[in-house]
């Protein structure tokens, strides 16, 4: 019972977490684009009330997420966000008034009982609520060069698949270590008040961090289908969440012969996260219009 809680604050920030997706990629499609990092494009999306929407969608995301990370192990709650990409794909539907085909919807019941297999055999335990900083900056270090090498990547290959997959793993590792500082700050202000919450740095790390995770994943949506991105994000989030709260809350999962059980579940689920990637919905909620590319005439 005491799982209770955490795992109905992460559903619900998962699903507001899908409808921000849909929101924003619709509002990402009609803004121009650009071969690098262009700083403009948050303006532009500021002008779309589709995009605000989507922002409010992120907001209500990350109150439920915070609050599932403050009653919960990392190594529960950010796993839960595999759902992202089947919510995502039902939202999408509900919003076109088109419907799943059954092969989508055999893909989503296989997402789910491949994340309650594999969670059922791992039996995640442990909920820390202090990170020592000597622990803190190795995993920082390495998160950092990673979106950075990751961004870098992507940057040098054309818009499509290959581009869009670079940016969402690194949006991936930026939404997992957000995670983890939040987790670090959320423990803060329930130990010690409001006062040691604006005053740590955990606080504004885990801004800062998701601020750059939100610009990262505009991009991504930009750089190609949904198709590529999507799966990258939702299923790097949850290995490096997995990673982090191993290594920084020191959260333990069975292992021996429970890691059958465990390669079966995830096996399941990329499955059913590929699947539902192939599907025509996918393909039209993607790349509905050819939006226009800056400098190009009106």
């Amino acid at each position: 019972m005491h799982l209770l809680l955490p795992v109905l604050f992460a559903l619900c920030a998962a699903l507001s977490n899908a409808v921000a997706t849909v929101l924003q990629r619709k509002a990402a499609l009609t803004v121009p684009r650009s071969e690098g990092l262009r700083a403009g494009l948050m303006l532009d999306l500021l002008k779309r009330p589709v995009w605000l929407a989507g922002i409010l969608a992120v907001i209500a995301a990350a109150v439920c997420q915070a609050l599932a990370l403050v009653t919960g192990p990392l190594t529960i709650v950010q796993p839960l966000f595999v759902l992202e990409l089947p919510l995502t794909l039902i939202v999408a539907s509900l919003l076109m008034r088109r419907h799943l085909p059954r092969v989508g919807w055999v893909a989503v019941a296989g997402v789910v009982a491949g994340l309650a297999v594999a969670l059922a055999a791992a039996s995640p335990t442990g909920n820390r609520t202090h990170v020592a900083l000597d622990r803190w900056v190795p995993a920082l270090a390495a998160c950092v060069g990673l979106v950075v090498v990751l961004a870098l990547a992507a940057l040098k290959r054309p818009e499509g698949r290959a581009r869009a997959a670079c940016f969402g793993a690194a949006t991936a590792i930026s939404y997992a270590l957000t995670a983890a500082l939040m987790k670090a700050a959320m423990h803060i202000l329930d130990d010690e008040g409001i006062v040691a919450f604006f005053t740590a740095w955990q606080t504004y790390a885990f801004a800062a961090v998701g601020g750059g995770a939100l610009f990262l994943l505009e991009n991504a949506m930009q750089s190609g289908p949904l198709v590529a991105s999507q799966p990258a994000l939702t299923l790097g989030d949850a290995t490096v969440s997995l990673a982090l709260g191993i290594t920084l809350y020191e959260e333990h999962v069975r292992s021996g012969w429970w890691l059958l059980p465990q390669l079966f579940g995830v096996v399941m689920i990329a499955t059913g996260v590929f699947a539902l990637a192939r599907i025509p919905l996918t393909r039209s909620v993607v790349s509905p219009d050819e939006p226009q590319r800056v400098g190009d005439a009106p």
